[in-house]
């Protein structure tokens, strides 16, 4: 017999109130580089944050930032749960990383770990679920029955939210948007394979074509480099998109062209899952409509069936960077209003 597919449900379904009224949560969002932990209400507002960098790939020392984190922020709030959002495929269960590309993580008892260190429970999520919950239930997708959520960064990061729920597939691993080919053999990916969208639309793509610029010499690169005082192996992502933010040409004119990759890999993505709403998010949506509006005209001039179908909306996130965060915490607010439920039964069944 086959089991059903676990999702993430609310209790209610009433996007943009909490399940629990009044109750604070703490969501933690791991990153390639950055680890950030927030304290968050009922309505989704951040009430304390702290930012710590990543220790490398060492799941122990991640663990080990985690709980001073948890431990900190503890002092000083009531948190009745935690919730972690990751990059990379979850286990069915959700206690599990997989494989986690960017954190070179496998089968990573994630949860467990956590939940002996910290001697409380742990929702555990991946983190483009997260923020695609957060949007949903607080940001740019509230009221919306179907929406994807794409968020660009290190990679790109996928949700498909459908009538309140966050599609996980059958195996747990739907929404891995970032890891559709879309150049054979192009840029090899850290899954192992080669032509992958994140490698062509996400911040680490944009960082790399500056970088290139500026190892060739490029009078085009002269404003990049001068950013970073002449080590062109300083330029990131970030440091191009507050670049195009002030003017500079170049800069506008990679961010565009990564801005063509997404809205290309969004029209894939309409053509096999039809979404009224795509919900733009991480950190290189900072770049808005420098970066949406070359999306929006690539998406409508790849769309399957263009001209006789109604195109999705393509918008930015409303919660910014902070969005991964937000959702985690909800969704452990979630799980918890769920076993504080199963508990109450148990008893009158006794």
């Amino acid at each position: 017999m086959q089991q059903p597919r676990p999702v993430f449900r609310p209790p209610l379904r009433f996007p943009g109130r909490a399940p629990i009224g009044g109750s604070l949560a703490l969501g933690i969002d791991i990153g390639g580089t950055k680890v950030a932990a927030g304290v968050v209400d009922g309505l989704g507002n951040i009430r304390e944050e702290l930012r710590r960098e990543t220790p490398g790939r060492d799941p122990r020392a991640v663990e080990a930032v985690i709980v001073e984190l948890v431990r900190e922020l503890g002092t000083r709030h009531e948190l009745r749960s935690v919730g972690i959002g990751a990059a990379g495929w979850m286990d069915l269960d959700g206690g599990t990383v997989v494989f986690s590309p960017h954190l070179a993580w496998r089968n990573e008892p994630l949860r467990q770990n956590l939940e002996g260190l910290l001697n409380r429970p742990v929702t555990l999520a991946n983190d483009a679920d997260a923020a695609a919950w957060a949007e949903w239930r607080f940001g740019a997708g509230r009221g919306q029955d179907r929406l994807v959520c794409l968020t660009l960064g290190t990679g790109i990061g996928g949700a498909l939210v459908v009538d309140g729920r966050v599609e996980r597939g059958s195996f747990g691993m739907a929404g891995e948007f970032g890891h559709q080919i879309i150049m054979p053999g192009g840029h090899r990916c850290e899954c192992g394979n080669r032509g992958c969208w994140e490698q062509y639309a996400s911040g680490n793509a944009l960082g790399r074509e500056a970088r290139e610029l500026a190892r060739a010499k490029s009078p085009m690169a002269t404003e990049l480099l001068a950013a970073v005082d002449g080590i062109a192996e300083d330029i990131t992502g970030s440091v191009v998109t507050e670049l195009a933010l002030a003017g500079e040409a170049t800069s506008r004119e990679l961010v565009e062209e990564v801005g063509d990759w997404l809205g290309l890999g969004i029209a894939n993505l309409a053509a096999a899952l039809d979404p009224a709403l795509f919900v733009v998010g991480g950190g290189l949506s900072a770049a808005g409509d420098l970066l949406l509006a070359p999306a929006r005209r690539a998406y409508a001039k790849n769309l399957t069936g263009r001209g006789f179908r109604q195109e999705a909306v393509i918008v930015g996130a409303q919660l910014g960077p902070a969005a991964g965060l937000i959702g985690a915490a909800d969704l452990s607010r979630v799980r918890q209003s769920d076993r504080l439920g199963v508990r109450r039964r148990r008893k009158r069944l006794r």
